[in-house]
């Protein structure tokens, strides 16, 4: 599994000598964050426009952070899906996924600070703070669609704009074309002219192997529900690539994966009565990577149970965590 990514390529300097200033290129980074289970990785699918971040019930689904890119006429958008902010268990883990969150904020053109429309609860409030004032940051009013009666959104915005200065205040809801649309305007004029960082066809700069393990993670935490706890990971053991067979025919993606959870009775939940379950996360998995990929899949899964693994910084870091 690939390292978490740590950093982009250098920002050029802005002005009117900036490259892609003469071509009226605009380019930059924009971070999506906000705590467990707010619609992070539902709102970067959604802008990217193709599904490169995992999405569950589970808190804590996301792992690492996920750049993914959308270039729209001459802007290309650099969007950056967080973890969201863990404050219930100071285990080896979750020091890494904040110590992501707090890296992504720090080096961006613009934050989106994502909430549930008309919600503020103490975590918000502590992902909040995490945000300075030198970055501007734009508060995503999100899943409006659960909201009854709209007239109370109007007071509880005037709240937030109490809490924090931020420059501008947009309800929506992810599934909503519409309002991504709408977003995609909002946040172009923060992004400074310059050169595309990335290829215009680009949608994320994490691998098909990185990919491979997150949908087989999205699998295993859809199927087991909250009988699982969120530590269980993902390992690529095998990702072998064939050309196609006959001209015409799809190329052919061999993968070998294994589940990592703590404990004997996780084992058994994660392969289920008669191997039913895993073969089940096995044939969603595969399905959902081959119209990803536009190939072939084939794919194997296997158990293994590592104790206490959350809790060791350097099985974390051999994991693929930092």
């Amino acid at each position: 599994m690939n390292d978490p990514i740590e950093s982009h390529p250098p920002a050029p300097e802005g002005g009117a000598g900036a490259p892609g200033a003469e071509t009226g290129q605009r380019c930059g980074l924009v971070a999506i964050v906000g705590k467990p289970n707010v619609g992070k990785s539902t709102l970067l699918n959604a802008l990217v426009g193709q599904k490169i971040s995992i999405t569950s019930r589970k808190a804590q689904t996301t792992r690492h952070r996920i750049t993914g890119m959308r270039t729209l006429g001459a802007t290309q958008f650099v969007f950056v899906d967080t973890p969201g902010f863990q404050t219930l268990h100071a285990n080896a883990l979750n020091r890494s996924l904040n110590k992501t969150v707090v890296g992504a904020v720090s080096d961006v053109d613009l934050i989106l600070f994502v909430v549930e429309a008309g919600s503020f609860t103490p975590a918000d409030e502590r992902v909040l703070k995490l945000l300075g004032s030198g970055i501007p940051t734009v508060l995503i009013a999100n899943k409006l669609d659960n909201v009854h009666r709209r007239g109370d959104i109007a007071p509880w915005l005037q709240t937030m704009q109490q809490k924090h200065a931020f420059a501008e205040f947009v309800p929506m809801s992810a599934k909503n074309p519409k309002d991504i649309e709408r977003l995609f305007g909002i946040c172009e004029k923060y992004l400074p002219e310059q050169a595309w960082w990335y290829a215009e066809d680009e949608l994320t700069d994490r691998s098909e192997q990185f990919l491979a393990s997150e949908m087989v993670r999205e699998k295993l935490f859809r199927l087991t529900g909250d009988e699982l706890p969120y530590t269980s990971t993902v390992i690529i053991d095998k990702f072998e690539e064939e050309p196609p067979a006959r001209k015409g025919h799809k190329r052919l993606l061999k993968i070998a994966a294994t589940i990592v959870v703590e404990r004997d009775g996780h084992k058994a939940m994660v392969i289920g009565d008669k191997g039913e379950r895993i073969k089940r996360i096995g044939t969603e998995t595969r399905q959902e990577l081959e119209k990803l990929m536009d190939a072939k899949v084939f794919i194997e899964l296997w158990v293994k149970v590592r104790s206490g693994w959350a809790d060791d910084e350097a099985r974390v870091r051999s994991f693929g965590y930092e």
